[in-house]
């Protein structure tokens, strides 16, 4: 090969050498500039909201606590939720076997709000309550009309701040037949007016009877046993 070939050669390849070389962008400006290109709009037209991603930071961690109780139960998945629906049954046992959670009473646990009324007229609103099907009320309205036609008949000491308890607790002294059946009424009273629990068909009918019983039931009079005068 000539000289004069031999530079021409070597010109072309110097070439093609420069035409290979890699550009190269300095490390800050190259960073700057992607930044400034990922921050269009466009890139980010379906993102997810912060809601979006607040919801699932959320959910990854409740799935990370359930894999972590399922990894340290026995039998895994099967075993948690075996677990988990035996204390949903016991929950339910318990509710059924201990009635409704009593709430604390939000009165001072007085048979009466006032004294304004008769037995009549409280007899009266039970019969429309029980006419709708308001049971809780009814019988709430049922007692009262029973202890306040004892206290017509004066067979009860008038006590505007009477419980139902001690209503029923005298009124069995004057009618020790009826005690027992005094104190059921009276404790269904109290669950249903301040234990939070519904009353049932039942119970205001066995109120309502035990209220026309009581109205024609002749008081039991104590009498000085011989030799007790003074």
């Amino acid at each position: 090969m000539t000289t004069a070939g031999s530079t021409t050669a070597l010109g072309r390849l110097t070439a093609r050498s420069g035409d290979d070389i890699p550009v190269r962008i300095p490390r800050v400006p190259a960073r700057e500039a992607a930044e400034r290109e990922l921050s269009d709009p466009r890139y980010h037209q379906h993102d997810p909201s912060p809601f979006q991603r607040a919801l699932s930071w959320f959910w990854e961690r409740i799935d990370e606590l359930f894999r972590a109780a399922a990894g340290v139960t026995p039998g895994g998945w099967i075993g948690l939720l075996a677990i988990a629906a035996f204390v949903l049954l016991l929950i339910v046992a318990l509710r059924l076997r201990l009635g409704a959670v009593r709430r604390t009473p939000t009165t001072s646990g007085a048979l009466f709000a006032d004294t304004h009324r008769t037995a009549a007229e409280h007899r009266s609103a039970a019969d429309r309550h029980a006419a709708t099907g308001h049971w809780s009320r009814a019988v709430q309205e049922r007692m009262r009309a029973l202890v306040l036609a004892l206290e017509e008949r004066a067979l009860l000491t008038p006590g505007p701040g009477r419980t139902a308890d001690e209503a029923a607790a005298e009124a069995g002294r004057a009618l020790p037949a009826h005690a027992d059946r005094l104190r059921t009424a009276a404790r269904t009273f109290d669950d249903v007016t301040y234990g939070g629990r519904s009353a049932t068909e039942p119970e205001y009918a066995f109120v309502s009877a035990l209220d026309t019983e009581v109205q024609h039931a002749k008081p039991h009079l104590v009498t000085a046993r011989p030799g007790s005068g003074g």
